[in-house]
């Protein structure tokens, strides 16, 4: 775990040869983002054989990387009393099933009404690990995503979340409902996912520059136009599971950015729900499994297909 306030130092090996040291130190300390480690190396409290480098520096073996994480500043967002559907919380975790429209931390924009605001008045020891904006958030929902997330409420809570996503023992089940008949039963999506090249809020598949980016499919049901699937993401990448149903040509109904402009349906976003959410407590070690049910519209739109199947 890295203790924030504290430096630690790591040694690069024959297998790190030519690594980016924003990718060596994001591996080593996966409860730090990589963009997070990236916003380290620039202030300079990241440095290699003790001189500040850029976050693309390729490392050499037994180069050594010192890495030291300020203590967490004052959280200046501001608490606000938001009703939260809370599913499961103790000392070091909260689980909860997000509403679509709602965003996950602040930003430029989202100051206000987002999950932390929620949850900083209702837990006053969320994990400092995720910095000001961002504290105990280990994972993130899209805005108009459903479903079942977790927060830390402690460091190490965030240490071990984190680590368990990066090794891919925590496991992330969605339901989507997508345009088309999607043919195969099931299937893999093995496509490197990447910032467009010139939509800069976008997402898409780029296999010359993207980092890898796998999506498991299920076929749960089909209808007249359009399939139910579940899919479990194997990688974490922004906007993951859209780009990747719509580069098969299955875009998410609903979806403002990789759909049709028009949807058929009356929802307001993407008819994506984190259904699913399991991982092993962080103190405990026992394995935790937490449901959420499909909001309404997603099932009014269901059963309105079988309806007319």
């Amino acid at each position: 775990m890295t203790v924030t306030g504290e430096t630690r130092l790591f040694e690069a090996v024959a297998a790190d040869k030519g690594e980016r040291l924003d990718v060596f130190v994001a591996g080593r300390a996966p409860e730090l983002s990589r963009s997070r480690v990236q916003k380290l190396i620039a202030d300079g409290l990241v440095s290699v054989g003790g001189r500040p480098v850029k976050a693309n520096y390729k490392l050499q073996p037994g180069e050594a990387v010192s890495l030291t994480v300020p203590p967490p500043e004052p959280v200046t967002v501001e608490a606000e009393a938001i009703p939260l559907d809370v599913v499961y919380e103790d000392a070091e975790v909260v689980v909860v099933n997000k509403p679509r429209g709602m965003v996950v931390h602040p930003a430029a924009g989202n100051w206000r009404g987002t999950l932390v605001n929620a949850l900083l008045a209702r837990c006053d020891d969320l994990s400092g690990v995720g910095g000001e904006v961002r504290p105990g958030i280990v994972h993130r929902l899209d805005k108009d995503t459903s479903g079942v997330m977790v927060a830390a409420k402690s460091d190490r809570a965030h240490a071990s979340l984190a680590k368990q996503i990066k090794d891919r023992t925590a496991g992330r089940r969605y339901l989507a409902l997508v345009h088309g008949n999607v043919q195969a039963d099931e299937g893999l999506i093995d496509a490197p996912i990447g910032r467009h090249r010139t939509d800069r809020k976008k997402m898409a598949v780029d296999a010359d520059h993207g980092r890898e980016a796998r999506t498991r499919f299920t076929v749960l049901e089909r209808f007249d136009g359009f399939t139910l699937v579940k899919c479990k993401l194997e990688t974490g990448r922004t906007h993951q599971i859209r780009v990747h149903m719509a580069y098969i040509g299955h875009p998410v109904v609903g979806d403002p950015k990789y759909g049709p402009k028009s949807s058929p349906f009356r929802i307001a976003g993407q008819a994506l729900h984190a259904a699913e959410l399991t991982f092993r407590h962080p103190v405990s070690g026992a394995e935790l499994v937490f449901t959420a049910p499909l909001p309404g519209d997603m099932e009014e739109i269901l059963a309105k297909l079988r309806k007319h199947s």
